[in-house]
């Protein structure tokens, strides 16, 4: 990967964990991440109609298919995050979130395509799975569905985070679609999805900007910004360099949880995401 691809994808990961920071301190449900949404597909429509007057880029039921298949996956997976860090910590639902993805990953070739990966592959895998079950704590505590549920929302969100990544790098690799005309198009169709859902609860979207209309803004700026850095990367750069490099995000989100948040059990932590950090360097380099 180059000094470029892996500014770009650094800086992205720093985005990344900024703006989970900010939709943990909001918590605000379906309305928050449709006005997320708007807010985003707003404050990107400038630059995605420029990059499309100015590249003309192809677009045919293939792509419309690409940006239709993203905008449901991205829709889950802001519905269930936001369900995460409802009932959970940072510090335990962003890791679980952002790691176990590649470990799903690896589980399901091995299952049903019959791959063999290397045994450094296996080792990061492993090491993955360690860091899963400390964050996680004491396993006889997941029978209490208090304690189950966060672990739940964030193995789903990983499961989602999977599936998109090797969709959308088809899309901007293989079909062209410049990434951030790709990402706006596909956060309107998140808008189109959740307009029903969120419309039903209008008070809840007047509370949520009369409290938050801030850090919102924040994250639909933040939120589009450090997938498209990441989609741009993914252009030149294959993906199995790009996924767990960007994974140095976990770090940054556990030390926001652990200490401007003030969840506790700091060590436990932050020694569990450096293992997962490790364990998807390996499972990339096997």
């Amino acid at each position: 990967m180059s000094a470029f691809a892996l500014a770009l994808v650094l800086a992205a990961a720093f985005a990344h964990a900024a703006w989970n920071y900010l939709a943990k301190k909001i918590c605000g449900g379906t309305p928050f991440v449709w006005m997320m949404a708007v807010m985003s597909a707003i404050i990107y429509a400038p630059v995605a109609a420029w990059i499309y007057h100015t590249y003309q880029p192809a677009v045919g039921l293939p792509q419309l298919g690409l940006i239709a298949g993203t905008a449901v996956l991205h829709a889950i997976y802001f519905v269930l995050l936001d369900k995460g860090y409802q009932i959970g910590d940072l510090s335990v639902i962003y890791p679980l979130a952002r790691g176990t993805g590649p470990l799903l990953a690896m589980l399901a070739a091995i299952l049903l395509l019959g791959e063999r990966p290397s045994w450094l592959a296996i080792a990061g895998g492993l090491a993955i799975g360690a860091g899963i079950l400390v964050l996680t704590g004491n396993p006889a505590k997941l029978g209490d569905p208090a304690n189950r549920r966060p672990v739940i929302f964030a193995i789903l969100c990983g499961t989602v985070v999977a599936a998109y990544t090797i969709w959308d790098k088809v899309a901007v690799s293989t079909f062209l679609i410049p990434p951030l005309l790709y990402d706006w198009a596909a956060n309107l169709g998140r808008v189109l999805i959740l307009t029903p859902a969120a419309l039903r609860d209008k008070d809840g979207i007047r509370e949520q900007w009369r409290r938050n209309k801030l850090p919102i803004a924040g994250v639909a700026v933040l939120s589009p910004l450090a997938y498209i850095l990441v989609l741009t990367a993914m252009v030149f750069s294959p993906v199995s360099y790009i996924a767990p490099a960007r994974e140095i995000s976990i770090l940054i989100g556990t030390l926001a949880g652990t200490h401007i948040l003030h969840e506790g059990n700091a060590g436990p932590r932050l020694a569990a995401a450096g293992v997962m950090v490790a364990g998807l360097v390996a499972l990339a380099l096997g």
